[in-house]
């Protein structure tokens, strides 16, 4: 999983990328709001995010990010006001910390932002793709893509699941249940093609859904 820092405070910034990059994690580093705008393109899938930024704020960073992407972001302040903290859960923050801070304090609640996986409206998001559970709706950059059951629960148990390498039969499993023990190896290539073709932008490139060969698929990392 790869973490992007805000933070002007250079050494702060670059003990951060040490403990996160020693916990497994990859990283990628900002340090002014214009850095942060372009950094929060790439692939992250947690943002720590300095509120006092030289050249603007890190809450109004945060909300000019979240208009094409969704991201969770734990805000780091050395500022402990109320209202602070209040504008910046208003924001869509997860979490909030204020500075100094020990670092294995921070750690765990990185952990447990990205442990939840699906927050409080049932919403699982990887680079701009976003599965609502409750409402079973699917959108890609904040636009609608119209999936059948099948292709959505395939999404679903995928998103779930990112990272890891899924078997065919795995998929069959879970996605088909019962009804797999009479579908072939087939219908699962031919849905999962569907669903690459409708919700990625390049299918050869498969920004979301990779082929491994003799072994099944991968969404994402």
């Amino acid at each position: 999983m790869t973490i992007g820092i805000i933070e002007d405070d250079r050494l702060l910034n670059r003990a951060l990328n040490i403990a996160l990059n020693k916990k497994g994690f990859e990283t990628n580093c900002a340090y002014t709001y214009r850095e942060g705008l372009r950094m929060a393109q790439e692939r992250n899938d947690l943002l720590l995010l300095d509120i006092s930024l030289p050249d603007g704020n890190g809450i109004e960073l945060y909300r000019e990010i979240l208009k094409t992407r969704s991201i969770p972001a734990i805000f780091l302040t050395a500022r402990d006001e109320e209202a602070d903290m209040l504008t910046a859960f208003d924001a869509g923050a997860d979490d909030y910390v204020v500075k100094p801070f020990p670092m294995k304090v921070l750690l765990k609640r990185v952990e447990a932002v990205l442990r939840r996986g699906a927050d409080q409206s049932g919403r699982l998001s990887w680079e701009g793709l976003c599965l609502y559970q409750k409402a079973k709706r699917v959108c890609l950059e904040n636009r609608e893509i119209q999936l059948t059951p099948k292709e959505y629960r395939l999404l679903e148990f995928m998103m779930e699941h990112r990272g890891q390498v899924l078997s065919k039969e795995s998929i069959l499993e879970h996605v088909w249940d019962i009804d797999g023990q009479f579908v072939g190896d087939n219908t699962v290539s031919v849905t999962v093609n569907r669903l690459k073709k409708k919700i990625e932008p390049d299918a050869r490139n498969g920004k979301f859904i990779s082929n491994v060969f003799g072994m099944g698929y991968r969404f994402g990392r």
